[in-house]
C-alpha cells in the first residue's frame, strides 16, 4: 500500500528509488569471488616461458646422467664411473701393437681376458699378467732362429701370463691366428713335434729361461687348433726367479722346484687355461 505521489519500488532498487549497485559484500558477489580464487588455486601456478625453460634444462641433466651410468666401461667396478685410482695403477703390461679397431676377430686381450675379472675354470682360478702381441708369429719361439711359423700362414699373435689366485702356479698362454682351419692344425702338429719351442712369459712380459730336461711332469704344453687358431698353454711353479739364467738375454724367470707333498697342480691350471683360451674360438 502506497500513499499520493509514491510508487511500489521494482527489483533492485534500493528504498531511496535508485538501483542497488553490487559492491562485492552481498552474499552473490563475496561467494563469486570466492570461487574464483579457489579454481586459480587448484590450478596451480601458471606455466611461463622461464619456467619451461627451468625444467628442460633440468630433464636433459637427467636424461645424460642415466646415458652415462647405463654405458658401462670393461673393468669398472661401478659401471660408466670407471676403475679405481689404485686399479689403474696395478694396469698389467703390454708389450707390442694391439688389433687394429677394425679388425672383427682381433685378439683383444681385454676381451678374451678382462684384467679385472680372474679366469675361473672348474674350480681353478687365475689373474691376467703381462702381455705380448703382434704380427710376426716367430716372436713367439723361444728360439727364434727356428722356422716353425715360417711361411705358416700366421696372421698374428697374442701372449698372456696369469698367475693362480689359490696356488702358487704361472701360467703363459698362446694364442696364434690363421687365415682357414687347416693351416692352423698343420701349425699346430708342426707346434708339437718341437715340445718347449713356444715361449713362455712372466707377468713383466719377460720371457721366461726355457726349462732343461723337459720340465716337471705336468708342465707340458698344451698345444690346441681351435677352428683357425691356434692355442698353446703351458704352467710352472712359482719358485725364485733365477737372475742371468740361459735363455733370452737379460729374462729372469721361475726355476723348477723339488718335487714333494704339496706341490701346485700344474697340470690342473694348464687344462684350465687352454679350454679358457679356446673357448671363443668353437664356433668360428
Amino acid at each position: 500500500m502506497t500513499t499520493q505521489g509514491e510508487r511500489t519500488p521494482t527489483p533492485g532498487e534500493g528504498q531511496d528509488g535508485r538501483a542497488g549497485q553490487r559492491t562485492g559484500g552481498g552474499a552473490g558477489g563475496t561467494g563469486g569471488t570466492a570461487g574464483a580464487t579457489a579454481a586459480a588455486r587448484r590450478r596451480g601456478p601458471r606455466l611461463t616461458g622461464r619456467r619451461a625453460v627451468g625444467w628442460v634444462v633440468v630433464i636433459g641433466v637427467v636424461v645424460a646422467g642415466g646415458w652415462v651410468i647405463t654405458r658401462p666401461t670393461p673393468g669398472d667396478y661401478i659401471p660408466g664411473l670407471g676403475p679405481s685410482k689404485a686399479d689403474s695403477a696395478r694396469t698389467p703390461p703390454v708389450v707390442g701393437s694391439p688389433p687394429p679397431t677394425t679388425d672383427p676377430e682381433g685378439l683383444n686381450a681385454d676381451n678374451l681376458f678382462p684384467a679385472q675379472r680372474p679366469v675361473e675354470v672348474a674350480g681353478y682360478k687365475a689373474r691376467r699378467g703381462g702381455i705380448r702381441q703382434g704380427e710376426k708369429c716367430d716372436e713367439v719361439l723361444q728360439d727364434r732362429t727356428q722356422e716353425l711359423l715360417k711361411d705358416s700362414g700366421c696372421q698374428a699373435y697374442l701372449i698372456v701370463s696369469f698367475t693362480g689366485v689359490d696356488h702358487p702356479v704361472l701360467s703363459s698362454v698362446t694364442l696364434l691366428r690363421f687365415a682357414d682351419p687347416s693351416t692352423a692344425a698343420k701349425a699346430a702338429d708342426a707346434l708339437r713335434s718341437k715340445p718347449g719351442a713356444v715361449a713362455f712369459i712372466l707377468a713383466d712380459t719377460n720371457i721366461a729361461p726355457a726349462q732343461s730336461g723337459g720340465g716337471k711332469p705336468g708342465s707340458e704344453a698344451r698345444i690346441e687348433a681351435v677352428g683357425h687358431y691356434v692355442t698353446v698353454a703351458s704352467s710352472r711353479p712359482a719358485g725364485a726367479t733365477a737372475p742371468g739364467a740361459t735363455g733370452t738375454p737379460g729374462a729372469t724367470g721361475p726355476t723348477p722346484t723339488s718335487t714333494g707333498s704339496g706341490e701346485p697342480n700344474l697340470d690342473e691350471a694348464t687344462r684350465a687355461l687352454s679350454y679358457a683360451a679356446g673357448q671363443p674360438f668353437v664356433w668360428m
